[in-house]
């Protein structure tokens, strides 16, 4: 009986405090992807992605500017689609798994554009280093699901240096930077 009175008074001052919706990034039924690209000497590009990870967001289209966003990645989870790179890619020389088994991102603002994107100004800390970036992002969409819940997706992009994140192992100039691609789709709770 307690928890369900804690539960009622937490909702009711949920409810009257916020406006926006909270939403759980729906990772269980893999609607959600962190993926990301570098270049490999400058020739093509190598692909990869984070199997395991774990989010919310906070969003109403009408106060963008009070939306939110929390990330957690499991860092060992890379996956570049070839085990023995995945293996180097958790040492030391990069993404330092047994020191900094997570990565994470969480917004600080966020700022419509004209064109119907927006920027989502946050923190990102990677292997123990936290620095700020800019996520571009979209809405793809939002509405009803077929199973009685409400959805909401978005989609964005971002880069940054590696050696900004301490990883100093030489790819070569035409490999420095990284690409991440974010797809998320989140349930409202």
């Amino acid at each position: 009986m307690k928890k369900m009175i804690l539960a009622a008074i937490a909702t009711a001052g949920f409810s009257f405090g916020m406006q926006a919706a909270d939403y759980k990034i729906d990772t269980e039924d893999a609607h959600a992807f962190i993926q990301f690209k570098i270049s490999h000497l400058g020739f093509s590009w190598l692909h990869g992605r984070f199997n395991t990870f774990e989010g919310r967001f906070s969003y109403d289209a009408d106060k963008l500017a009070e939306s939110k966003v929390s990330i957690v990645i499991d860092t060992s989870s890379v996956d570049s689609n070839h085990a023995e790179r995945d293996k180097h890619l958790r040492s030391e020389d990069f993404l330092n798994v047994s020191k900094h088994p997570q990565a994470s991102f969480k917004s600080t603002g966020v700022v419509a554009n004209d064109d119907g994107s927006f920027n989502l100004h946050g923190d990102l800390t990677l292997n123990g280093i936290t620095r700020g970036v800019v996520i571009v992002a979209r809405k793809i969409g939002e509405g009803a699901d077929p199973w009685g819940g409400y959805r909401a997706g978005f989609s964005g992009t971002t880069s940054f240096e590696l050696k900004d994140f301490g990883i100093n192992y030489d790819l070569g100039p035409a490999s420095s930077r990284v690409y991440l691609d974010l797809n998320v789709e989140g349930i409202r709770q």
